[in-house]
């Protein structure tokens, strides 16, 4: 009952308030029936899809080089196609404007397949890695050249992970708030930055309810598509077994090889136009921008300094990775129950309680903060005025990618093990204690790990319930670039490269710490 009432509490009253704020104010019809609403939500699907489709395509080399090669360095590809994926937004569209200092549409499109290429590459390797490669080995003695063999036989034995894959991708790309605001401007618009806009800046609550609901709409069809996908993929998983298939590159394998690496090499580029940018002013290298961290900026854009906003970072995220593993951890182990259990009406709970968890990624950051303003002082304390709000917002966004990462790690549990215990004469507490918690300890400290960097990268929802007098830091960078003055525009910079530099620390030993041999440590997407 824990985590469906916390989903209940702290994201469906929020979201249905606001939608019935919506209603109440009349216009709904008027504005799903406007055409500048289809005209939003196509280009929010046409440049989602685009994003998808750059995502694929590049993540397949890499999952390639994951899943099927031996080589030195393959270990050091694993992490790092991994921090992208966990990158602070306004990290990212900082890099990319560093790199198109207009913005636009192409930036637009590569930054969120950006985010995304680990998606693809760990979750279609994740597969790669159990299929039989004599199959391929057929084909080719047959007289199929390699790309017929790949195909003819790899490519339709990978669908069910490259469908799970992009239809998450698409998820991601669709709900993407700080990278369109950043790289979009008023030029580029989309149902999350226009939900934003109507929201904050005109009050049209209205129009605001209408787009979340064509929004909502999309990600439902998205997580419906990536639920069937899932639902194959573990099929295809358990009718193989993991074989040793991995071993070095021969004939025409060279080249997906170089292309992964070419991908992997492509993927470092933002991330080294970010911090090059970083020290580089008018009058040549300085690191003026890391020295102005200790005041509040040119003509006091903030109202706290740049390392007062990195200590509340910290404070939240952890609050948020707390809050998020016990609602995320106990929602797990409900599934894995569930799962277990006989009967369709055990499974069909399952599904509709898995596909709810996932919702809170594809509803708008904003809509939740708004609702969280209207709703929660009816809650006894007045949540609103508590430091506890804009950790709860962050926790709503991390429970799906824990869920995600610790469902499959409880499920590969053996269940004779849980019987013998539970046969001598355990309690189920103890059996959780002596049994599933052993095993999936290191897999728990990695999925804390990789909550508490995205927790600290977080920036749809916070941007929206942080105070200027508590910002996160990547609030007060997008305050800064707000601002006029080159000391404001070299602070954020500092600021995004600390961020990116703090995170791809925590990535490395997170996947050190929780990768263990055969399990795929960004988790069931």
């Amino acid at each position: 009952m824990l985590p469906l009432g916390f989903l209940v509490v702290f994201f469906a009253w929020p979201v249905a308030a606001i939608v019935a704020r919506g209603f109440g104010s009349g216009g709904v019809g008027a504005t799903i029936g406007d055409p500048l609403t289809w005209k939003l939500a196509g280009f929010t699907v046409a440049s989602a899809g685009a994003s998808t489709i750059v995502a694929v395509l590049a993540g397949l080399p890499v999952a390639f080089l994951l899943a099927r090669v031996r080589l030195p360095g393959v270990s050091l590809v694993r992490t790092l196609v991994l921090v992208p994926f966990v990158l602070p937004t306004v990290v990212v569209g900082l890099a990319f404007r560093a790199l198109w200092p207009d913005g636009g549409l192409l930036p637009l499109v590569l930054a969120n397949a950006f985010f995304n290429v680990a998606v693809v590459a760990r979750t279609v390797s994740g597969l790669w890695s159990h299929l039989d490669p004599r199959t391929v080995d057929a084909a080719r003695a047959l007289g199929a050249s390699p790309w017929r063999a790949f195909r003819v036989v790899t490519l339709p034995a990978l669908a069910p992970a490259v469908a799970s894959a992009a239809a998450v991708v698409f998820l991601f790309c669709a709900t993407s708030f700080g990278v369109v605001l950043i790289l979009g401007g008023a030029k580029f618009r989309t149902l999350e930055t226009e939900i934003y806009l109507r929201t904050v800046e005109l009050l049209d609550l209205s129009g605001a309810a209408a787009l979340s609901l064509v929004q909502f709409a999309a990600v439902v069809a998205a997580l419906v598509v990536g639920a069937l996908a899932r639902r194959r993929r573990e099929n295809a998983v358990r009718l193989r077994s993991r074989s040793e298939t991995v071993r070095r590159p021969r004939g025409g394998e060279w080249w997906a090889v170089g292309a992964g690496l070419a991908v992997i090499a492509l993927l470092m580029t933002p991330i080294v136009a970010l911090l090059v940018e970083s020290v580089s002013t008018s009058d040549g290298w300085s690191l003026a921008g890391y020295g102005a961290l200790g005041g509040r900026g040119s003509r006091g854009a903030l109202q706290v300094s740049g390392w007062d906003a990195a200590s509340m970072s910290l404070r939240t995220a952890f609050d948020a990775t707390m809050l998020a593993m016990i609602v995320g951890v106990l929602a797990s182990v409900v599934l894995v129950a569930l799962r277990r259990t006989p009967g369709r009406l055990a499974r069909g709970m399952g599904e509709t309680m898995d596909a709810a968890l996932m919702l809170p990624l594809g509803v708008s950051a904003v809509t939740v903060g708004f609702g969280y303003l209207v709703t929660l002082d009816a809650l006894p304390g007045d949540l609103r005025t508590s430091p506890l709000l804009v950790p709860l917002a962050q926790a709503l966004v991390i429970i799906p990618l824990i869920v995600r990462m610790v469902l499959p790690v409880l499920r590969s549990v053996d269940v004779r093990l849980r019987q013998a215990a539970s046969t001598l004469g355990a309690s189920p507490a103890r059996v959780w204690r002596e049994i599933d918690l052993p095993l999936t300890a290191r897999s728990l400290v990695a999925a804390a790990g990789f909550g508490y960097v995205v927790a600290l990268g977080e920036f749809g929802a916070t941007s929206f319930l942080a105070r200027p007098d508590a910002p996160t830091l990547p609030v007060a960078v997008a305050t800064l670039i707000s601002r006029p003055g080159e000391l404001n525009n070299q602070m954020a910079y500092a600021a995004c490269a600390l961020l990116m530099i703090v995170t791809v620390a925590a990535v490395v030993l997170i996947d050190r710490f929780g990768a263990v041999r055969g399990q795929n440590s960004v988790g069931e997407f």
